[in-house]
């Protein structure tokens, strides 16, 4: 069963992880990078006009910043590691599916499809309703705090979706739709100001394609840990 369990999630795993990092290659990064342009500009700007200030008041002898803040580089450098980052993370969710499908195995690949939006409901949607995907120079609270927030929510949402898909009498069922609400009727953590150097367009567009990528993500690995996990049970 274990040997089963780790086909199943790394090959599942590898596969959505390409789907994933291909997607965002082409949709997200490029989002990534503008708004990263706006945040190096700000400081930029900034210097710029501390530098003109010192210059007007002690002659010409301005302020010079010799270091510079690490960035990664873009290109394969980037694609690399946000590649190696996206196959361990769905090895890991993989992992659990192929572990839940040990309790109640999908009898049909497209029956791993809802598990995998089950999957995205729990991990991307239900979070991202209250603390939505951020641009680089976004304002946020405090980490711990959506730390907290995220992990509650994504635990009440898993245990909501599974009263409402397995519950035996409708009082588990209504207990699975009061999870699914509380954590946003307690509400997420948000910053005093809400604020970002990227423009608000650049912002929209950004929620929208992580959204849709990681639902790509997640049906991609429902279906093909389903399929695996078919298998890998066929008779030999």
């Amino acid at each position: 069963m274990i040997k089963r369990i780790a086909q199943t999630a790394g090959f599942a795993g590898l596969l959505a992880a390409i789907v994933l990092t291909l997607l965002q290659s082409l949709w997200v990064t490029p989002l990534i990078l503008q708004a990263e342009g706006f945040e190096v500009a700000e400081p930029a700007a900034i210097e710029h006009s501390h530098d003109t200030t010192a210059a007007h008041d002690h002659g010409a002898n301005g302020h010079s910043h010799d270091g510079e803040a690490w960035a990664p580089e873009d290109g394969w450098q980037r694609l690399l590691s946000t590649g190696l980052s996206n196959l361990v993370v769905a090895v890991g969710f993989a992992l659990m599916l192929a572990g839940l499908f040990t309790l109640r195995a999908p009898e049909k690949t497209w029956q791993g499809l809802l598990w995998g939006l089950a999957g995205f409901a729990t991990f991307v949607l239900a979070p991202a309703s209250g603390l939505p995907p951020e641009l680089p120079g976004t304002a946020a609270a405090e980490l711990l705090l959506r730390q907290y927030w995220w992990i509650g929510t994504a635990t009440a949402t898993a245990a909501g979706l599974a009263l409402l898909a397995f519950g035996s009498n409708w009082m588990l069922r209504i207990l699975g739709v009061v999870l699914l609400a509380l954590p946003h009727l307690v509400g997420a953590p948000q910053p005093e100001v809400h604020e970002s150097l990227a423009p608000e367009t650049l912002e929209h567009q950004f929620i929208l394609a992580s959204l849709l990528t990681n639902a790509a993500f997640w049906a991609s690995l429902g279906m093909a840990a389903a399929w695996f996990h078919g298998r890998n049970h066929q008779p030999a």
